[in-house]
């Protein structure tokens, strides 16, 4: 009798923790249990392998005096000498300002734009009237940048539809797509015509997951509408708002080359300079060689990198999450 009562052990009360049983299972239990599911990954997995991981492997030639014409390993190892000549060149600080200046203005205008269009679609309550709108906006994302920048000259050019209702009214032509002042805002306007609309799904995605009873507790409450936008809306897409705000610091100096190449002619080169452009012209078609272009390459990327870094911690420290959480 009393070894029982020394072996038995007193049950847990309510408040106190059970022991956790953990299901242990080894990698080859692991793999027989998913390997449907690896399946799936693999075409993934090499799509990334032929054009991210095998490309980014070369960004080798960057310290290397690299020529096509003779074998990968008699060419000579010469340091940061590429970087050096990419940062001594007179027209990359030039170049790198204009990115600076477009990048910063699409940050600043046409990412807030993007969250008042999903607002403002997410309070229609017409469903004929919301997609709609939904698919005019939507639909210039699929648009390359040459039928962009051709629909804006033939409505906003010299020659353009505007140009020519003002000769008929007795007025002068439109420099507008010509006039190096107005390239920034020329360039917001096609921002917003082509993209806004692609961040407005993104949006309307996180709008969707906000649960409805939220909104009709604080209607019944006496909350107004724009209580509700400021309570209930913006902290349920905050989350997304932060993840989309990082990858756009991240991608900072990725403005674009389309763009600003097809317009380089009508405003000059001095407007459109980006370090995309700066590349091609120097790198691709100029004299300075593949290992000029990758060494510009390799400095975006890890510009892009700390920045991602620094944003992702800035999030951390306000509570959010990100786009990877601590571990």
């Amino acid at each position: 009798m009393a070894a029982l009562q020394t072996s038995a052990r007193p049950a847990p009360s309510p408040g106190q923790d059970r022991p956790r049983i953990r299901n242990k299972r080894t990698v080859a239990q692991r793999l027989r249990h998913d390997w449907p599911l690896l399946i799936l990954t693999v075409p993934a997995l090499a799509q990334l392998a032929v054009f991210f991981y095998w490309p980014s492997a070369w960004n080798i030639i960057a310290f290397m005096d690299y020529s096509p014409h003779k074998p990968f390993w008699e060419n000579s190892f010469v340091g940061f000498a590429w970087f050096e000549r990419l940062f001594a060149n007179p027209y990359f600080m030039p170049a790198l300002l204009n990115t600076l200046k477009f990048a910063f203005a699409n940050l600043l205008f046409l990412f807030p734009l993007s969250i008042v269009l999903a607002l403002v679609m997410h309070s229609v309550v017409s469903t004929k009237i919301r997609s709609l709108f939904q698919s005019v906006v939507y639909l210039p994302y699929f648009f390359s940048w040459v039928l962009v920048v051709t629909v804006f000259v033939q409505t906003l050019g010299s020659d353009g539809l505007v140009s020519n209702w003002l000769l008929g009214l007795g007025g002068d032509r439109m420099t507008f797509m010509s006039d190096p002042d107005s390239f920034m805002f020329l360039a917001w306007l096609q921002w917003a015509w082509k993209d806004a609309g692609w961040g407005m799904i993104i949006f309307l995605a996180a709008l969707a997951s906000i649960n409805p009873s939220l909104y009709e507790a604080a209607a019944v409450d006496g909350a107004s509408r724009w209580r509700r936008m400021w309570h209930i809306t913006l902290p349920g897409i905050r989350p997304v708002i932060v993840l989309l705000l990082i990858l756009h610091i991240g991608g900072i100096l990725n403005v674009g080359f389309e763009q600003y190449q097809l317009q380089r002619n009508a405003v000059g080169f001095q407007t459109t300079e980006v370090l995309d452009t700066f590349v091609y012209y120097r790198s691709v078609i100029g004299t300075e060689g593949p290992s000029f272009g990758t060494a510009a390459g390799l400095f975006k990327g890890v510009i892009g990198l700390i920045l991602v870094l620094v944003a992702n911690n800035v999030a951390h420290r306000l509570g959010e999450q990100g786009i990877y959480q601590k571990s």
